[in-house]
């Protein structure tokens, strides 16, 4: 049985890549009942761990019924999640004014990467250019080179997935008083701009340089930033305030006024080279042994082998086993109504007959769906 906040809550997610299975499956992780309509030529493929503690339908969404077959599912649905490019959805005959007419509650979720409107609305791209439309690339890397692209976390999984989840979540809870459904227009050009609300604050007053790795949490200063140790490993700094400054000075065995102007640019340059200096005189695992437990924001890089050992994420179970693969745990934690990995991930079609009867399907019509091959069931599980 499921398990999670969520529980009762229905959810057709669209099969797509990136943040629309993530958003999914942070829903599924939190109890939701989250459907993915797959390709039925996708049937035999090997399940994609973000599909975890979903179900997955085939459905042959070209033929003329694979559209209405679709609606019969959203029609029981309080929330969907769709990733394709504008008008896509509507070609395939279950856009927002068809199924809102069927299902006048449910909140459409519709994810993209530069928005339903605008002039790059149904232009190609990927999350490294949009974050840098956003001016979130442009504020990360070391000065003289080139903008570092941080992965696909901050516009995929940050300005994506994580907003499509909450605007999902804000729509059904006034669907629950109003009785009417919605259309999210979730860009991640969007949410990438949102997360750089604090830097166009700080730009606003003064405080943030418009160049890289000059300023105080982006590598400019000697507190907030990597260094390598002895071993080749790397070691990573955050002491912003005073007080934990202090302590990181202490424990490198330097005395009180080394860095006697902390917050001075002018200072920061060299201060650096001295830290760096410092800390390429011990290996990593002695600086821990060092800074273990203080408060001089001290902490050690790992890699992502190293990440499931470390004694502070093996006591919280950041990370677990399932299904023979380490990955991360459900998050965040609920004390009343945990979440879990509510079962295996879904390979496409695996659940196509149990989720047509247990979504309340007339049995006859599941049978015709099913013949017709408009719903393909997976030989991988019987169902």
């Amino acid at each position: 049985m499921a398990s999670g906040p969520l529980v009762g809550v229905k959810i057709v997610e669209f099969a797509g890549i990136g943040p629309g299975p993530f958003c999914g499956m942070l829903l599924a992780d939190m109890g939701a009942d989250v459907v993915r309509i797959d390709r039925v030529d996708s049937v035999g493929q090997v399940p994609d761990i973000m599909n975890r503690g979903k179900r997955s339908v085939a459905i042959d969404l070209k033929s003329p019924e694979g559209g209405e077959a679709a609606l019969l599912l959203i029609e029981k649905a309080d929330g969907l999640i769709e990733g394709f490019r504008p008008g896509v959805m509507e070609r395939l005959g279950v856009g927002p004014d068809v199924v809102l007419k069927r299902n006048p509650r449910l909140v459409y979720g519709r994810m993209t990467g530069w928005g339903q409107t605008g002039p790059w609305a149904k232009t190609a791209g990927h999350d490294i250019n949009y974050i840098a439309l956003s001016s979130a690339l442009h504020t990360m890397g070391r000065a003289g080179e080139p903008p570092a692209p941080p992965l696909n976390l901050v516009g995929d999984y940050g300005g994506g997935a994580l907003y499509l989840a909450f605007g999902l979540l804000a729509g059904i809870i006034e669907a629950k008083s109003s009785g009417k459904g919605q259309v999210i227009d979730c860009a991640m050009v969007d949410g990438a701009a949102s997360l750089m609300m604090m830097f166009y604050g700080l730009k606003a007053t003064g405080v943030w340089s418009r160049n890289r790795d000059d300023n105080f949490i982006d590598g400019g200063a000697h507190f907030y930033d990597t260094y390598e140790c002895a071993d080749g490993r790397w070691l990573s700094l955050g002491a912003i305030e005073p007080q934990f400054h202090a302590v990181l000075v202490k424990g490198m065995g330097l005395p009180p006024n080394a860095f006697p102007a902390q917050m001075s640019r002018e200072g920061w340059p060299e201060y650096s080279k001295r830290v760096a200096e410092v800390v390429k005189t011990k290996t990593r695992d002695q600086w821990m042994a060092i800074f273990d437990g203080g408060d001089a924001c001290v902490a050690p890089v790992l890699s992502m082998d190293e990440a499931p050992l470390h004694h502070h994420n093996a006591a919280r179970k950041t990370f677990v086993e399932a299904f023979g693969v380490i990955q991360p745990a459900p998050a965040p934690r609920f004390s009343r109504t945990a979440g879990a990995i509510n079962g295996a991930p879904a390979g496409p079609g695996d659940h196509s007959r149990e989720v047509l009867e247990s979504w309340g399907i007339a049995a006859e019509r599941a049978g015709d769906l099913l013949k017709a091959g408009t719903v393909v069931q997976s030989m991988r599980v019987a169902g």
